[in-house]
């Protein structure tokens, strides 16, 4: 990894040898390559001024919350968009990796619950039980999306389409069942929440962070460990900068985008588990147009649709300032209905400087 002490020297030596005609393009370059942080810079200050609330502690810690809490999403849907997909089913995942949590995690007098015949058992068992089952949800849509992908070489767009119609399907039955019909899955233990939104640290004043920063920051840690110390992780970039040329080196494609596909469907599972203890109650429609935030997040992270590309640094500051940006439009009185607009408007922005990179480049 590159000192960012060399790299700016180096910038430096190299500025200094180009004539005022290629200077002049050098710095045009950088603020067109940098336009989307200059901007996302400028609208955060112009909050801060207009609102002071925006930066007290109950403010940030509230943003590093709900970067917690959005993380393995963006983290998982970021390895697909490395091998030049995406994934449309990841927010339907997410609604059914947090009904399922919910399912195992019902208070054991609650009226409507939705496995009345469910053993009672040690809540840690429980808990872990119910991480593990929205993981294996998870994994197992993944594990589908990665096999059609890789074996019949269909585009992802058309895969993950399928299988998020089919899993909101499976959401829409398991919230019919049991008499449940289809009311929202409510009665959560209050050790299941406390375990994922209890207070870690308490700052007074109402400003606390929850356990799930934690649990954000030993995931962030294992993904940048996969994804930059593992033969899998290095055959992954390997893929997804030239499935032909990393077959020729003998890189198992098929096994790098099915086991890609399936570590992405076990990070929307652990975002489902996480979801299920932030609402409280999951609905049918928990986890809609999810995936539209991971991407947007991914994209402004530098993680390149041309494949290739990525880092989990980027990804974690991609979800950063799209949160706080969010976070910033409600503080500034925005109609949340625009946020729609803004959140199209900055995946439009990130993908065009995105390809303006790669054509450079080229």
């Amino acid at each position: 990894m590159t000192n960012p002490v060399t790299k700016l020297r180096d910038t430096a030596a190299h500025y200094k040898t180009l004539d005022g005609k290629d200077r002049k393009r050098f710095w045009s370059d950088g603020i067109l390559n940098n336009a989307l942080y200059i901007l996302m810079a400028a609208f955060i200050i112009y909050t801060a001024i207009a609102n002071d609330k925006f930066l007290t502690p109950n403010s940030l810690t509230n943003i590093v919350t709900q970067v917690a809490q959005y993380l393995p999403i963006a983290l998982g849907i970021g390895g697909c968009i490395v091998l030049t997909g995406t994934d449309l089913s990841a927010g339907r995942v997410v609604g059914l990796s947090a009904a399922v949590s919910a399912v195992l995690l019902q208070k054991l007098d609650y009226s409507r619950r939705l496995l009345s015949a469910f053993p009672d058992m040690p809540i840690a068992l429980n808990i872990i039980l119910a991480i593990l089952a929205a993981m294996a949800v998870g994994a197992a849509i993944g594990l589908v999306n990665g096999f059609f992908v890789a074996k019949f070489k269909l585009h992802p767009f058309i895969v993950t389409l399928a299988t998020q119609l089919i899993t909101y399907t499976l959401i829409l039955l398991l919230f019919m069942s049991n008499g449940n019909n289809g009311q929202p899955l409510s009665g959560l233990r209050e050790e299941y929440v406390g375990f994922v939104n209890g207070k870690m640290l308490d700052f007074g004043n109402g400003a606390a962070l929850p356990w799930v920063v934690l649990y954000a920051i030993i995931l962030v840690a294992v993904m940048w460990f996969i994804w930059n110390k593992t033969t899998f992780g290095k055959n992954m970039f390997a893929v997804g900068s030239n499935p032909e040329a990393a077959s020729v080196s003998g890189v198992n494609v098929f096994k790098t985008t099915v086991m890609v596909h399936t570590l992405a469907g076990m990070m929307y599972g652990l975002n489902g588990f996480f979801e299920g203890a932030r609402l409280g109650s999951i609905a049918q429609n928990t986890g809609l147009n999810y995936e539209c935030d991971a991407i947007a997040a991914c994209v402004i992270g530098g993680v390149s649709f041309v494949g290739g590309t990525g880092k989990i640094s980027g990804i974690v500051l991609g979800v950063f300032i799209l949160r706080i940006i969010f976070v910033a439009l409600t503080m500034l009185g925005i109609d949340q209905n625009m946020q729609y607009l803004i959140k199209g408007a900055i995946i439009l922005i990130a993908c065009s400087l995105d390809m303006r990179k790669y054509l450079a480049k080229k």
